[in-house]
């Protein structure tokens, strides 16, 4: 299958939303508990949430298929933060995390930014580290109650 990165378009954001919310449902049990997964996946409201991050700055990338529908994608906020990157599990290991991750980049250039972060998951983190990015730290936090965990992460630009 080929896939396309293109820029994210409005039309995009209930896909979006979804390739979301499969990943977390289907690959985060891979690391994660069930509890653990429920508390990751009530983090992540519907559409409107990508609406409003593009509307206050944030850029989405997307891996879209030979239908042009969205099946991965990157959300990189304007100061570097890189806040999402999921792939719809039909998709995975097809080298389109290290599309999206490089195309971050070079719209974080484009930006002049320095250095970019992220905090990734236990299953996100090798991806990361394949074009990079080093751990800072291990994050340990709550959600609704529930401890759990993922790593801060960076890498530099200049």
């Amino acid at each position: 299958m080929a896939y396309a990165i293109r820029p994210y378009r409005d039309e995009d954001a209930e896909t979006v939303a979804a390739v979301c919310t499969a990943a977390i449902e289907a690959i985060g049990p891979r690391a994660y508990s069930a509890e653990e997964v429920a508390a990751w996946r009530a983090r992540h409201p519907g559409p409107q949430r990508y609406r409003d991050l593009i509307a206050n700055g944030a850029e989405i990338i997307v891996a879209a298929n030979d239908q042009d529908r969205p099946v991965a994608y990157a959300l990189l906020e304007r100061e570097g933060h890189l806040d999402h990157l999921y792939c719809h599990p039909d998709h995975t290991r097809r080298g389109l995390a290290d599309l999206l991750l490089a195309e971050a980049e070079v719209m974080a250039r484009e930006w002049d930014v320095e250095r970019l972060h992220t905090e990734a998951s236990d299953l996100a983190r090798p991806a990361f580290e394949r074009v990079g990015y080093e751990v800072t730290h291990k994050r340990e936090f709550a959600i609704d109650g529930m401890p759990i965990h993922n790593w801060a992460m960076e890498k530099a630009l200049a």
